[in-house]
C-alpha cells in the first residue's frame, strides 16, 4: 500500500466531461448533472482509507441529497492486478452500502444507492481529474466549476481522530447555500490508484 496525496486541482477548473458504465449497467455522463451541485469521489472496493471513509459517505448521501446534491463514486483500478476492484465486486458494495443505509434509516427520505458507482476501465477519466489517491473528492458547484478537493475530515485508519466529515462538510453547506468555498483545504490522503 503506497501512501499517496492528492494532486489538489485548480479551483474553478471545469469539470471534466466523462461517460462511464454505473454498477447498474446504465451509462452515466457528466452532462447528466448539468445545473447541479455534484460530489465525484475516486474511490476503490480494497483500499483501507476508502473502507475506512464509508461510513460517513453514505451519512453524506442522507444528510444532503434531499437538498439537491448529487454524488458519483468513481473506480478506476487496474482490475486485472487487483481483482477485488473488478465490477462485479463494486455491485456487491453498493449493494451493501445499499442495505445499510435503509436499515440504519428505515423509512429515509433517500431510499436508493447512497451515490452511484462507475467504472473507469481504460483510467481516462482519473487522467482528467488528475486523480492520484482513493479516496479523493472533487466537488463542483451547479456552475460545474471545482470549489473544493481534498480530504473528508483528518481521520485516516488508525490515527484516532474523528470520522465526521467535517471539511467535506463544510464545503459541501457553503456550496448549497450559494456562499464561498474556503479555499484553505487540505489535500487527501490514500492508496495511489493503481495505474495500468
Amino acid at each position: 500500500m503506497a501512501k499517496t496525496s492528492s494532486t489538489m486541482l485548480p479551483l474553478n477548473t471545469p469539470m471534466p466531461e466523462f461517460a462511464l458504465p454505473s454498477t447498474d449497467d446504465i451509462l452515466i455522463s457528466s452532462s447528466d448533472f448539468l445545473g447541479k451541485a455534484v460530489l465525484v469521489m475516486f474511490i476503490c472496493n480494497h483500499c483501507p482509507y476508502v473502507t475506512h471513509v464509508l461510513p460517513e459517505l453514505v451519512k453524506l448521501s442522507g444528510d444532503f441529497k434531499w437538498r439537491g446534491l448529487d454524488m458519483v463514486g468513481i473506480n478506476s483500478n487496474d482490475v486485472n492486478k487487483y481483482p477485488d476492484d473488478d465490477p462485479s465486486k463494486m455491485k456487491i458494495l453498493i449493494k451493501q452500502l445499499s442495505l445499510s443505509r435503509l436499515a440504519s434509516e428505515g423509512n429515509a427520505i433517500y431510499r436508493g444507492r447512497p451515490f452511484l458507482y462507475l467504472f473507469d476501465e481504460t483510467q481516462e477519466v482519473a487522467k482528467k481529474f488528475h486523480a492520484a489517491c482513493t479516496p479523493d473528492f472533487y466537488l463542483f458547484d451547479e456552475k460545474g466549476l471545482l470549489v473544493y478537493r481534498g480530504r473528508l475530515d483528518s481521520s485516516t485508519p488508525g490515527n484516532g481522530e474523528v470520522l465526521n466529515g467535517s471539511e467535506l462538510r463544510s464545503a459541501i453547506e457553503a456550496t448549497l447555500g450559494g456562499f464561498s468555498v474556503s479555499a484553505d483545504q487540505k489535500a487527501s490522503v490514500g492508496c495511489n490508484i493503481k495505474w495500468k
